[in-house]
C-alpha cells in the first residue's frame, strides 16, 4: 500500500506538474548570503528598491479617496480610471480614444489569462518569441494552452524570424505573441516586421498579443509606436504601472484591443463577461490611478537616466576584455552580454557568485537556444553596477 505522501501528486491537475524543487543558482545565492557576503545584484528588476525618489506623499495620498468607501464596481474598470489610462495612451503615444476599447487588470499576468481564455481551447497553440521572459510557461500552463516558439535571431541586432514562423503554424495555432521592447533583448518589433505580421496573422487568421511593459523605455528616449493603434489584425496590446510609473506593487494593468470594429466589438463583449466573473481591481487603486499615472515622467527619466549611465559604464570597461561582446539594446531595463562558452550559463553565474559574490542570470532562464549569454540588470546602482562590471570582466579574463 502506497504511503499518503506518494499518493497526494494524484491529487493534483497535470498543469501544475512543475519541477519546484531549487535550482542550483538560487541554492547558491543562498549559501554566500548565510556566509555573509555582500552580494552585487545585477538581476535586480525591482525598481521600488532601486533607490529612486518617488513623490511619497502624492502617492500616498492618491490612496485615500473617500470614493473608494462606495461599492460600484464596472467590469472593464472605474471610467475615471480608464480615462487616466487612455489620457496616457493620447499623451505619450498619440492615439485617441481609447477609454471603450480597455479592460483594466490587476496585473499583465491577469491580462494574458483573459486574452488566453478569450482565444483558445485546451490544446490550442500560440507562437512566443524566443528568448524571452520565462513567465509565458507558467501562464499557458494554466490555461492549458500550447506555446510554439518562434526565434528571433541576432545580425547586427534582433530580428523576427518569419520563416520560422511559417514552420511553426498549424491548425490550432491562435495568436502570435510579440513583446515590443522584447526582455531582455531590448529590441523593438520594426514597422517592417509589424506590416510583415499583420500578413502573416491575416492570412492564417490569427490574432496578435503585445505586451509593451517597457514599451516607455527607449534608449533615445524617443516615443515609439503602440500596437494599440494597430488596426490590421485583431490585436490585444497588454501593460501596467508596474513598469509605467515603476510602481509594481500598486497592482494595476491593462488590455487595449484594437483591429475592425466588429472584432473589436465582439472581443470586448466576451471580455467584459471574463472580467465581471472575477472584479479582481480593487476601488481604492483605481480611484488612485489618474495620480499614479502622472508619477511617470519622473520615474521614468531616472530610470532611463540610470539604464544609460550603467550602459555607458559597461561599454567603457569592456575593452578590458577581447572575449565578451554587449549585444546591441534598443530599449528596457538589460542587457545581454555574449561570453566564451567553456562551461554552462548556468555554471559560469554559479561561479561568478560563490568566486566574485556577483549575481547575474544565466541565458537559459530566457531561453536562450545555446550557452554563452548572461543576461545583466540596468538599474542597478551606478556604483554597485560599475563594481559587479570588473568583477565579472574580471573572472572571465583569467
Amino acid at each position: 500500500m502506497q504511503s499518503q505522501a506518494n499518493q497526494l501528486p494524484l491529487m493534483f491537475s497535470d498543469r501544475t506538474n512543475w519541477k519546484l524543487t531549487r535550482n542550483r543558482l538560487t541554492e547558491a545565492l543562498e549559501e554566500v548570503k548565510s556566509s555573509g557576503a555582500r552580494v552585487l545584484d545585477l538581476t535586480l528588476s525591482n525598481p521600488t528598491r532601486a533607490g529612486l525618489l518617488y513623490d511619497e506623499s502624492v502617492i500616498l495620498q492618491s490612496l485615500a479617496s473617500p470614493d473608494a468607501l462606495d461599492y460600484d464596481p464596472d467590469p472593464k474598470g472605474l471610467p475615471s480610471a480608464r480615462a487616466a489610462v487612455a489620457e496616457y495612451y493620447a499623451a505619450d503615444h498619440k492615439i485617441a480614444e481609447l477609454d471603450e476599447r480597455l479592460i483594466l487588470t490587476t496585473s499583465t499576468s491577469e491580462g494574458y489569462s483573459f486574452v488566453l481564455r478569450l482565444l483558445c481551447n485546451p490544446g490550442d497553440e500560440l507562437l512566443v518569441p524566443k528568448p524571452s521572459y520565462p513567465l509565458f510557461e507558467f501562464l499557458a500552463d494554466l490555461q492549458d494552452v500550447k506555446l510554439i516558439p518562434y526565434p528571433l535571431i541576432y545580425d547586427h541586432g534582433w530580428q523576427m524570424d518569419f520563416p520560422s514562423l511559417e514552420k511553426a503554424v498549424t491548425k490550432r495555432t491562435r495568436g502570435v505573441v510579440v513583446v515590443h521592447p522584447n526582455n531582455p533583448t531590448g529590441s523593438f518589433v520594426n514597422p517592417r516586421e509589424q506590416q510583415q505580421l499583420n500578413d502573416f496573422c491575416s492570412e492564417h487568421e490569427l490574432a496578435i498579443i503585445a505586451d509593451e511593459v517597457f514599451l516607455d523605455y527607449d534608449h533615445n528616449r524617443a516615443p515609439q509606436q503602440s500596437f494599440a493603434a494597430n488596426q490590421d489584425i485583431l490585436t490585444f496590446t497588454l501593460s501596467g504601472i508596474s513598469k509605467i510609473a515603476a510602481l509594481p506593487q500598486m497592482k494595476v494593468a491593462w488590455i487595449v484591443t484594437s483591429g475592425s470594429q466588429s472584432k473589436v466589438d465582439a472581443a470586448q463583449a466576451r471580455l467584459e463577461v471574463i472580467a465581471d466573473t472575477f472584479l479582481s481591481m480593487n476601488a481604492p487603486i483605481q480611484w488612485a490611478l489618474p495620480a499614479l499615472l502622472q508619477q511617470r515622467q519622473g520615474i521614468q527619466q531616472q530610470l532611463l537616466d540610470r539604464v544609460l549611465a550603467n550602459l555607458a559604464e559597461l561599454d567603457r570597461q569592456l575593452p578590458t576584455q577581447k572575449d565578451c561582446e554587449r549585444l546591441r539594446v534598443e530599449a528596457g531595463w538589460y542587457v545581454v552580454l555574449r561570453v566564451p562558452v567553456t562551461q554552462t550559463d548556468e555554471e559560469l553565474a554559479i561561479d561568478l557568485l560563490r568566486r566574485e559574490s556577483v549575481l547575474v542570470h544565466p541565458g537559459h532562464f530566457y531561453d536562450f537556444p545555446a550557452d554563452g549569454y548572461l543576461v545583466l540588470s540596468l538599474i542597478t546602482d551606478k556604483v554597485e553596477f560599475a563594481e559587479a562590471i570588473a568583477r565579472v570582466l574580471k573572472m572571465l579574463n583569467l
